[in-house]
């Protein structure tokens, strides 16, 4: 199989910050958008009911031939179906006879309309529901279950609750999975100022369109929107969740130390010691099965993996070979 140990990129391209744009400009999502153009799936939207929530997902079958499997891919943090990563990996499985499913969380993508509360990361109970629910809509298929940063630590959370919810998963895959929220934000805060920028421009333009949306129920102003991403964060959690503080908020989602002791499903981590975004300290500590992986390479950056060119992704490939030999 492949390994971190595989991805040697050129010598231009060893850089994180370097990675972690090209990886979000538009020539590494339109060659995405083409290589599944070409590949010409039956695509169907699914609208799936998760635990008092709605959920949209796209399905993407194999345009030749039954499937032999099926994988399920979640987005990161203000990302969607539409993020390059997972557009790359869908197609890398579609050649591989996979069926797909893009799963979009709450309020993300074109989804703002479907629920009235907004998003938060500890909603792992609905994301699990709608994982059910793909899997009774593919009854039959090995089902493998990948995602990417905050995706990636939802793949995990879901692979540990999965046993105890009769959801069968053949592999897991993470590629830069957020350990501890906590760690994430300061990461934010004292890195690069660009990745603060990036993410508070999108999530302030999520909240506004939820606010026009639903006005009644959310009355945050202009100088609430103004907060940088812990006070944001801080004032919605204490608006919409049940937990007390901030603190207990991050520990809600964290899969650090020996959170993911007991999984048992096979999973695989992949990291970069480069990624400016997910501090690599927080790999040190984690606690894993022999059942699962951690896999660290010097190059990638955050999500990007990226190869000659800067449009394909050594990830992606990684991705569908675990999956490839998880089914033989």
């Amino acid at each position: 199989m492949l390994t971190a140990a595989d991805y040697r990129p050129p010598v231009w391209l060893r850089n994180g910050h370097l990675q972690s744009l090209l990886a979000s400009l538009p020539p590494r999502r339109y060659a995405g958008e083409q290589a599944l153009a070409a590949l010409q799936p039956r695509i169907s939207e699914w609208r799936l009911a998760a635990a008092g929530a709605t959920l949209q997902a796209f399905h993407l079958a194999p345009a030749a031939g039954p499937p032999r499997a099926a994988a399920l891919l979640l987005h990161g943090w203000e990302g969607s179906h539409r993020s390059s990563y997972l557009r790359h990996t869908a197609a890398g499985l579609l050649r591989q006879s996979f069926a797909v499913v893009l799963l979009n969380f709450r309020d993300h993508g074109d989804t703002h309309h479907l629920n009235p509360e907004p998003f938060h990361s500890a909603r792992l109970d609905e994301v699990l529901a709608a994982a059910l629910a793909v899997q009774a809509r593919l009854p039959g298929l090995p089902l493998g279950l990948a995602g990417f940063s905050l995706g990636g630590n939802f793949a995990l959370r879901l692979a540990r609750a999965a046993p105890a919810a009769g959801l069968a998963l053949a592999h897991v895959a993470a590629v830069c999975p957020v350990v501890h929220g906590a760690s994430g934000l300061r990461s934010l805060e004292t890195g690069l100022p660009l990745y603060h920028w990036y993410f508070m421009r999108k999530w302030r333009a999520s909240l506004r369109r939820k606010r026009a949306l639903f006005p009644e129920r959310h009355r945050f102003d202009a100088a609430v929107l103004r907060h940088d991403m812990r006070a944001l964060t801080a004032e919605l959690v204490r608006r919409y969740t049940d937990f007390p503080d901030l603190d207990a908020y991050f520990e809600a989602y964290a899969i650090a130390g020996d959170r993911l002791a007991g999984l048992t499903v096979p999973a695989s981590i992949l990291m970069a010691a480069d990624d400016p975004v997910i501090p690599l300290d927080d790999f040190a500590g984690l606690q894993l099965p022999p059942s699962a992986r951690l896999e660290i390479s010097p190059w990638g950056g955050h999500c990007g993996f990226l190869l000659e060119g800067g449009r394909q992704g050594f990830a992606e490939r990684w991705i569908a070979d675990r999956f490839a030999a998880a089914l033989q």
